[in-house]
């Protein structure tokens, strides 16, 4: 009996994958093991199509073995099936050039029913045609289409490129824990309650910041960790509250040097999809960035920038205007080639969506067969306004008159989501560094300083003497990688000496309590000789998305979460018992009526 269950597994062990198989291979015996991804009963002839990671093949079963066509036609779809049998050419006419397997088709001479399956939710199909929630509670049946198959491989392969790259040039991969103290910057922590020392907790780490800077100190000058955080973020359409980010920290180094590995490591990464990336990529400041895009995350794909009319307002004849540079304000205007033919609706949308940000109202203006705008001008003034924007016939200029920081944003806004005659081309990369941050951002909430990166972020050497007279004009030496208008990766120059660390946190006024309990261990590591440093981090998930010209990360992660942060299929988050609350020490309030 042994001896037959050992044959029996032998039999059925796999010898090719369903999606591997071409014409040379025509004449070979072979194993396959799969799922029924379609039947087809012809009566005396049955065509299964056969699906397993690496493809689909179509087996054939024919009358000349009456049982095996009867086992055949009772098969359905999603059963898990082995099939034995022979490589053979398709007739001409037969070809199928939408698969790759299409020229050779597999003759059944057995078959082996694993598993049966019920009728499935909704059909394994690229595109899928049902909701994402549905996808999503039954996620282990869409994660069968090609489709996801395809982009789970590509997500391994990005990571397994990114791990030989970073390997060939002397970084160690590098485990940090995931059960940290909790910090009191950025967003919420994830916390963790400690059985053992009730009343204390843990946090999820939301990156590895202090332990890959506290390697450093520790002489591993190299260090990459490809590696998930967790964020207790507010809901938003493209973030997940588990994510996983590609960290890198480095010694003895400059921002340029950064920069060169960086850009090395994308042109193998994106070699993956056939592209050619040609660094050293372009460089803005945030501020070069922010008055020429409105953005410190420009889509360069997008052929239009923001213009200065400030300094030739006053010689407009418009009280609004005046009245707006009489109170600090500035004259920003973006021109948008051969748009003149823009509908009066459509330009009123665009008015809705600057006053949707803060702006007091959209000026535009276009040349077509003489000037029309929405604000009373002389033929003249118009000129001088077209004169300055380098604008012609059959253009169209938006101006916006408004306090500096409303105006850029605005107009970044409406340049970023430009809906009309410039379509943005998914295959296009534009790669962008944006440098020299503000150091430190106002916060309104809370009446303070916060950090705009975060409190390890060294100023700019020559912006060292205003952390006593103005630290709001303070850069930083933090960068963003920008890629067609999105963020996919961040980070800085690191401060190494401990007093300039501790004048950050007083600046951000933590208290000596506070900075103690939280960083102590951290600004004591300093003391002990700690070499510069800097480092970066990248969405994983947003990079994988655009190798695979998605527009969600949620397609290219093998179990997301919603919007609304719920994972369906394990319908979490969920209660926990007493016992379990008991053992903690932890106690739930009543929700406020």
């Amino acid at each position: 009996m042994e001896k037959e269950k050992m044959t029996d597994k032998s039999r059925w062990h796999r010898t090719h994958y369903c999606g591997s198989l071409r014409s040379g291979q025509a004449g070979q015996d072979v194993v396959l093991c799969g799922w029924v991804h379609r039947q087809r009963d012809m009566g005396n002839l049955v065509f299964v199509d056969l699906r397993d990671r690496e493809g689909i093949v179509q087996i054939v079963v024919r009358s000349d073995t009456p049982a095996l066509l009867d086992e055949a036609k009772k098969l359905k779809s999603e059963y898990v099936l082995g099939v034995e049998g022979r490589v053979q050419k398709r007739e001409a006419k037969s070809v199928n050039p939408e698969m790759p397997t299409g020229e050779v088709e597999i003759e059944a001479t057995a078959l082996k029913v694993f598993s049966t399956s019920k009728v499935p939710p909704f059909l394994i199909v690229d595109p899928p045609q049902v909701s994402e929630e549905l996808r999503f509670k039954y996620r282990y049946l869409d994660l069968r289409r090609p489709a996801m198959q395809r982009k789970i491989r590509l997500r391994h392969e990005a990571a397994l490129r990114v791990r030989n790259f970073l390997s060939q040039n002397g970084f160690f991969e590098i485990e940090t824990p995931f059960l940290i103290n909790s910090t009191p910057e950025g967003a919420r922590d994830f916390l963790v309650p400690s059985r053992i020392y009730k009343g204390k907790f843990y946090a999820l780490p939301q990156s590895p910041q202090i332990f890959k800077q506290t390697l450093m100190i520790s002489g591993f000058d190299r260090y990459f960790q490809i590696v998930r955080c967790f964020r207790d973020e507010d809901f938003r359409a493209d973030r997940q509250p588990e994510f996983t980010q590609i960290d890198i920290e480095m010694s003895f180094i400059e921002r340029a040097d950064l920069f060169d590995v960086v850009e090395r490591m994308m042109a193998a990464l994106f070699e993956l999809i056939g592209e050619k990336l040609s660094p050293p990529f372009l460089r803005l400041s945030y501020q070069e960035a922010m008055d020429k895009y409105g953005s410190d995350k420009p889509d360069l794909r997008i052929p239009l920038e923001i213009s200065d009319l400030t300094e030739i307002a006053p010689g407009l004849g418009s009280e609004m205007i005046r009245n707006v540079l009489s109170s600090g304000g500035v004259v920003k205007a973006m021109r948008v080639p051969s748009a003149a033919a823009l509908s009066r609706s459509q330009l009123d949308k665009l008015n809705d969506k600057a006053r949707s940000i803060g702006a007091k109202g959209l000026i535009w203006i276009k040349k077509q067969d003489g000037f029309k705008s929405s604000l009373k001008l002389a033929d003249g003034e118009f000129d001088l306004i077209w004169k300055s924007l380098q604008a012609g016939e059959g253009d169209l200029a938006l101006v916006l008159a408004d306090q500096k920081e409303t105006a850029l944003k605005a107009l970044g806004e409406i340049r970023r989501d430009w809906p009309q005659d410039l379509p943005k081309d998914k295959r296009t990369l534009k790669f962008v560094w944006v440098t020299d941050f503000p150091l430190f951002e106002w916060s309104g909430e809370e009446g303070r300083l916060v950090s705009m990166h975060h409190p390890f972020t060294s100023p700019l050497d020559e912006d060292l003497a205003l952390l006593d007279k103005d630290p709001a004009k303070v850069r930083a030496k933090a960068y963003d990688l920008v890629l067609n208008g999105v963020e996919v990766g961040g980070g800085s120059i690191r401060i190494h000496d401990m007093k300039l660390q501790q004048k950050i946190f007083d600046l951000l006024g933590l208290t000596p309590k506070e900075t103690g309990a939280k960083f102590g261990y951290f600004l004591e590591a300093l003391t002990y000789g700690a070499p510069p440093h800097g480092g970066i981090a990248f969405g994983f998930d947003r990079l994988v998305r655009i190798l695979a010209g998605e527009e969600s990360i949620r397609e290219v992660i093998a179990f997301p979460k919603t919007t609304s942060a719920l994972c369906l299929f394990t319908n979490s988050p969920s209660e926990v018992s007493e016992r379990q609350l008991d053992e903690l020490g932890l106690a739930l309030k009543k929700p406020k009526e």
